[in-house]
């Protein structure tokens, strides 16, 4: 590859850095030119997946202020870059990766943090945000259910005791 070309692909990799809220790097030795159609296709619009080569990985990502572990820069290395919901993203790399087993989850980065392939799975069991959302909405309107249902009960209270106070009032002058 000419110098020019060269200098163009680690640009673009380090606006592709920029760009996303993180990325996952995998290792895809063995997986056929139809499968990695068929990753990018399952991951939708939460992610980009690109194979780029590990030195030029590596300055790209120095140029857009990550640093990654050397570790994860050995072997055929291709990224994710996640532009949408990482916990959409992480659970389509993890679902690919145990169909497809010569995809391997090497790492990645999110919101600046440095993530391990453990932690990338952890971030695929989370829930998606609208779900997680949902629930926060359901619990609130459920905590204010019971602070008016709270509200509500002295006074329910009072009225029944005013009910028996009235029911309980006429049987005593008719007697006396």
């Amino acid at each position: 590859m000419a110098r020019p070309d060269k200098a163009a692909a680690v640009a673009e990799l380090a606006e592709s850095f920029r760009d996303s809220n993180g990325a996952v790097l995998t290792e895809y030795r063995g997986l056929s030119v139809k499968q990695l159609q068929d990753l990018r296709r399952s991951l939708g619009e939460a992610a980009s997946y690109a194979v780029a080569k590990n030195t030029l990985t590596k300055i790209a990502a120095k140029d857009a202020g990550i640093e990654f572990e050397d570790s994860l820069l050995t072997g055929p290395t291709a990224i994710a870059f996640i532009k949408g919901d990482p916990v959409e993203a992480a659970k389509g790399l993890r679902d690919f990766a145990k169909a497809n087993t010569p995809l391997v989850i090497k790492g990645g980065f999110l919101d600046g943090k440095t993530l391990s392939a453990d932690e990338i799975n952890k971030l695929a069991d989370l829930e998606s945000r609208e779900v997680l959302l949902a629930k926060l909405a359901g619990g609130m309107k459920a905590n204010l259910s019971k602070a008016a249902a709270l509200f509500q009960a002295p006074l329910s209270k009072t009225a029944r005791t005013v009910a028996a106070l009235q029911d309980k009032t006429p049987a005593d002058t008719t007697e006396g």
